[in-house]
């Protein structure tokens, strides 16, 4: 190496072997001029400089993935078998791009959603449930039992005092046909509202004849021709009392929706207890079909261990999918719509889309169930 140096410090190239060694130290050496420098293409390098192995490409989202599914002429997916496959297939259906209808029960399937704690998602889960069902070319009638009236909030139906609600069908004993009303933004779907009036029915009902198969009776009257509805479900209130007791005889399967929280756990047994009692003296064909794990945070341990104990003690019982926690879900009520009406994207709206699938699927007969199922694949 010469001993002579630029000012800047860098040594003088003299030959080739300079050359390297300047290179190995990070400094300029004396390369080609740019006349002769080959192009990126002739280099192996990218319009952008960085080398073609090294060069950033963007990641194909389920977006894209929903996009071309549109434009698909295949009828699936190259590879379904990929995380990002099934959530872009959950995406594209719930986009009504593709995938086949929710089969349909073979009668009326009557659900109660029960769970005598406070806020575990029950009236969240019942009109979004109610709302994938009916998106997905199935009639659904929503009872709003809870004096909260939330779920009619929820659903935009007017919830004064002067219409007919439900407490006129448990107290006055109207027909449900005088105050069920359609859903404006959801085709198929129907409700029975229920007002501030429906906080005095438990007193009222007290001195009533067969207070606690009230609402069976207005049911199987509104439902005689087994044809009207495909699902029935009813939103209780946080409670075990008679209006609770009401839906649990009116109905046949009950859901049950748990919080991934230690709190949800403890008042289980309770409500296991009740539908026991319930199903001894009143309604023997009542049983436990469905679990549905809410308000789920990833995030967690202590989600992860409460969904892990469920599953393991209820088994099949329990659904597949569970629901996250999330902001669209609860803006959704405030606009007086679902979270499929509000924001279809979303993981909230995707999470209740999958979860109506699996109940569609498992109420149905067991032919048109592997049907869907095979439609899937």
């Amino acid at each position: 190496m010469t001993a002579e140096s630029t000012g800047l410090g860098w040594p003088e190239q003299s030959d080739p072997t300079d050359q390297d060694l300047a290179r190995g130290l990070g400094w300029p050496g004396a390369g080609p001029s740019p006349e002769s420098a080959p192009s990126p293409v002739e280099a192996g390098v990218g319009e952008t400089g960085v080398p073609r192995e090294t060069a950033v490409h963007r990641v194909r989202t389920a977006a894209d993935i929903v996009a071309e599914a549109a434009n698909d002429t295949t009828g699936g997916l190259a590879d379904p078998d990929t995380p990002i496959a099934l959530e872009a297939a959950a995406a594209v259906r719930t986009h009504g791009l593709t995938g086949p209808p929710f089969p349909a029960p073979g009668s009326t399937r009557v659900m109660v959603v029960a769970n005598q704690k406070g806020g575990v998602g029950k009236t969240t889960t019942t009109v979004n449930l109610a709302a994938a069902l009916a998106l997905n070319d199935l009639r659904v009638l929503v009872v709003d039992l809870d004096p909260q009236g939330n779920a009619s909030t929820a659903l935009g139906i007017d919830r004064h005092a002067d219409i007919p609600s439900v407490y006129d069908v448990l107290v006055e004993g109207r027909t449900i046909d005088e105050a069920v009303q359609p859903v404006a933004v959801v085709p198929r779907l129907w409700c029975v509202p229920a007002t501030i009036d429906l906080a005095g029915a438990e007193i009222e009902l007290v001195s009533l004849v067969a207070r606690e198969s009230r609402l069976r009776k207005a049911l199987t009257a509104h439902l005689q021709d087994g044809t009207r509805y495909d699902y029935v479900l009813i939103d209780c209130p946080p409670s075990l009392g008679l209006l609770t007791v009401n839906a649990l005889v009116g109905g046949d399967e009950v859901l049950i929706p748990i919080q991934c929280e230690y709190y949800a756990l403890e008042g289980l047994s309770q409500l296991l207890r009740n539908i026991d009692l319930v199903r001894a003296h009143l309604n023997p064909d009542l049983a436990v079909s469905t679990i549905l794990l809410t308000m789920y945070d990833g995030r967690t341990r202590l989600a992860a261990q409460v969904a892990e104990e469920v599953r393991a003690h209820f088994g099949n019982v329990v659904l597949r999918t569970t629901i996250p926690r999330s902001v669209r879900i609860s803006e959704a009520p405030s606009y007086g719509q679902t979270v499929l009406t509000y924001d279809s994207g979303s993981s909230g709206a995707l999470s209740y889309r999958e979860a109506a699938w699996e109940l569609a699927v498992a109420g149905a007969p067991v032919t048109t169930a592997q049907a869907a199922m095979e439609e899937v694949r």
